[in-house]
């Protein structure tokens, strides 16, 4: 009978995580914004229906950067858990965090239990109401949860994409600022981005209920001139 071979705890675990971190580095990066009136959320995506971004609940964003059928389970997931909370208790008690913890212990059982890691990051975002302020939740593949105070970058390179974006201020500015600053940030001194290969969206108070808002290319090409 053979024996299994023995692989030391902490080497176990670094070994997923490089995993991971490999799976969501060949992803495109995702930047995600506070702007003066709401927030921006941008990502590089060829794709015209295989979305990065999308809504959760009335002032709620999802975003997802690497493997797309992970993160797209994870998106659905997320949007069940809403509805159910919001129809069992009230639509008040579903909030970001809430749903960031969801997501957090979900990537860190499958991380340290599940038969491989997802290679996902996700963005959950929440547009501030009365008591509750305007919030970036990062959540990491291992299951981590960091509160971005001003944006959030995911995916692919993110140091470098996160750096750009730092060097070009902090004052909070203008929907059409943020995104210019934001392209800038995933595009690089070196090349450009058109607006057709951009999934933008924005969460934003537009008079109703819903906050949620993909914007069209023109109008995305519009902003960056």
């Amino acid at each position: 009978m053979s024996m299994p071979y023995y692989v030391a705890p902490e080497q176990f675990m670094k070994d997923r995580a490089e995993y991971a971190q490999k799976g969501i580095a060949r992803g495109r990066s995702l930047v995600a914004a506070i702007y003066n009136t709401g927030v921006l959320l941008v990502a590089e995506n060829p794709s015209a229906s295989l979305n990065k971004i999308s809504e959760i609940y009335d002032r709620i964003a999802f975003a997802g950067v690497g493997k797309y059928n992970e993160f797209h389970e994870l998106r659905q997931a997320g949007i069940r858990w809403a509805d159910t909370t919001g129809f069992s208790y009230s639509r008040e008690d579903v909030d970001a965090r809430a749903l960031s913890n969801f997501y957090a212990q979900h990537l860190g059982l499958m991380f340290t239990e599940s038969g491989k890691p997802l290679e996902v990051e996700i963005l959950v975002a929440q547009l501030g109401i009365r008591n509750r302020p305007t919030k970036l939740y990062h959540v990491a593949f291992e299951g981590t949860i960091t509160d971005e105070t001003r944006f959030a970058v995911l995916g692919g390179d993110s140091e470098t994409v996160k750096s750009r974006f730092a060097s070009q201020g902090e004052d909070v500015v203008d929907l059409g600022a943020t995104l210019r600053r934001a392209v800038s940030a995933l595009s690089g001194p070196e090349r450009q981005i058109p607006a057709t290969e951009l999934e933008v969206a924005r969460l934003e108070d537009q008079g109703s209920r819903r906050t949620f808002q993909r914007l069209e290319d023109d109008f995305v090409a519009s902003l960056l001139t």
